[in-house]
């Protein structure tokens, strides 16, 4: 089930990377009678190029609107994750959107939780960022994404970065997230418990 945070508005952007995420919520808010765009990032990777041109033809197939942003910064001192953060962010900030939609979900919200108790804060990913980005997904559980994607034959372009454990949310996700599944299996739900008490009010 695609679980949603607050009233999505008729009018969207959506950050598509192309990948079974953003593909399967952008699938799912074309049903609806929204007016919808699509913002790309490329990170200026060996795969940037090849999901620029999939998420451009889903686009033009769609009669979708489609704004482009590439790398236009220096790394500097940042981990490579924190720098593609920050240059997205701030593609994201040319777009004039009231309502831009990053696809996190409950998934992504156990890594960032894990990932942030151990530098001593354990935080929650929050369900808007700035004034008009929103993360209307966070409920929605990754097996529903792959289920949803199943049924209503999503396409979708695979990353091959997101194997790599030299990516720290890559080594969370595959290595220390299924042991602290184990130790405690209704993590996702504390999670999801937790989110209801901060963003539905």
């Amino acid at each position: 089930m695609i679980r949603i945070i607050g009233k999505i508005p008729p009018k969207v952007t959506i950050a598509c990377s192309g990948g079974i995420d953003s593909m399967v919520f952008t699938h799912f808010l074309l049903q609806g009678k929204r007016e919808v765009e699509l913002a790309y990032f490329n990170h200026d990777t060996k795969h940037g190029k090849d999901a620029e041109d999939f998420v451009k033809e889903f686009a033009e197939n769609n009669n979708l609107k489609l704004n482009i942003g590439r790398v236009k910064g220096t790394k500097g001192k940042r981990s490579v994750e924190e720098f593609w953060r920050d240059e997205r962010y701030a593609f994201f900030d040319t777009i004039e959107s009231d309502y831009i939609i990053t696809c996190h979900h409950l998934g992504d919200c156990v890594e960032t939780w894990i990932m942030s108790s151990l530098h001593g804060t354990g935080k929650v990913i929050p369900f808007r960022r700035a004034s008009n980005i929103y993360r209307p997904f966070l409920m929605t559980e990754k097996k529903s994404i792959k289920r949803y994607a199943e049924k209503h034959n999503v396409s979708w372009i695979e990353d091959p970065s997101n194997s790599s454990t030299h990516y720290m949310r890559n080594y969370v996700r595959k290595h220390i997230v299924p042991h602290a599944l184990k130790i405690n299996p209704g993590l996702r739900k504390v999670l999801r418990k937790k989110m209801l008490e901060l963003y539905i009010k």
